[in-house]
């Protein structure tokens, strides 16, 4: 498998939350954000109260997924007009709170080191309000991703069967265990035929972290295709609340108990 470049990480921030988890993918157009949002909505469902942060600074779209139009977003934080508890915009029919970033505004993307470090204390300070905090991460590994990595307990990587995935899932995997090499990092296959294509994705990925890396992180699920997804997405509709019997609600649900459990 073709890796990234070896580029020492820049440190990462100094405090990370006990309920805090990162999603991530390395590539996108995996799922990402769709993932971030129903895994969520799962924890919701289950009794514990939850915020989403739309951590991909520049591309926000979370608030798209769900049909939102936040009033405030993390633009008007950045810019020092609002504090981050009042850029919280509350998601009724979901039963979560979210954080919406504002899409195409690549000067989110590019914050000066400071200004995150400052975003990202704040973060972990509103997140104790809550049961779980989920950072939707931007796709790829510059310094705002690796800063909003570390501030997780736990970094869910997503990955398909593309090459290009699974690549840069490896590259997202190393320079986060580079930086941090305590951090817990789990895997989850999306849009797999089955499960057993699924365990077959994963163990791909898992040769080269054992072969090149000395680590082992878990498979913490595979999600299989629906097309009712997709559907969803259309139609800014969360899939645990239009389709909650289809293969990948299920899939979703089963990933929520496990982390829950824990």
């Amino acid at each position: 498998m073709t890796t990234k470049s070896d580029a020492t990480p820049k440190s990462a921030p100094r405090t990370r939350g006990r309920n805090v988890l990162a999603v991530a993918s390395g590539k996108g157009g995996v799922g990402k954000t769709w993932f971030s949002i129903t895994l969520t909505h799962a924890m919701v469902l289950e009794g514990h109260k939850a915020l989403l942060f739309d951590g991909d600074l520049g591309l926000a779209n979370i608030d798209i997924q769900l049909g939102l139009m936040p009033k405030h977003d993390l633009g008007g934080v950045i810019a020092g007009r609002i504090s981050l508890k009042d850029a919280i915009t509350k998601f009724p029919d979901g039963g979560f709170d979210i954080i919406a970033g504002r899409s195409g505004s690549g000067s989110l993307a590019n914050l000066p080191a400071t200004r995150l470090q400052a975003l990202s204390d704040d973060l972990i300070q509103t997140g104790k309000s809550y049961d779980k905090v989920l950072i939707d991460l931007g796709a790829g590994v510059d310094q705002g991703v690796r800063q909003m990595t570390g501030l997780a307990n736990t970094v869910i990587v997503i990955t398909n069967g593309d090459p290009t995935s699974l690549t840069d899932a490896y590259a997202f995997i190393k320079i986060t265990h580079m930086a941090r090499p305590k951090t817990d990092i789990r895997v989850v296959v999306n849009m797999a035929k089955d499960k057993k294509e699924g365990q077959a994705i994963y163990n791909k990925l898992l040769k080269a972290c054992e072969g090149f890396l000395k680590i082992s992180p878990p498979l913490l699920g595979v999600i299989r295709s629906d097309t009712r997804v997709s559907e969803c997405i259309r139609n800014q509709t969360p899939l645990l609340m239009r389709h909650p019997n289809c293969d990948a609600a299920h899939d979703i649900e089963a990933i929520a108990q496990t982390l829950l459990e824990e």
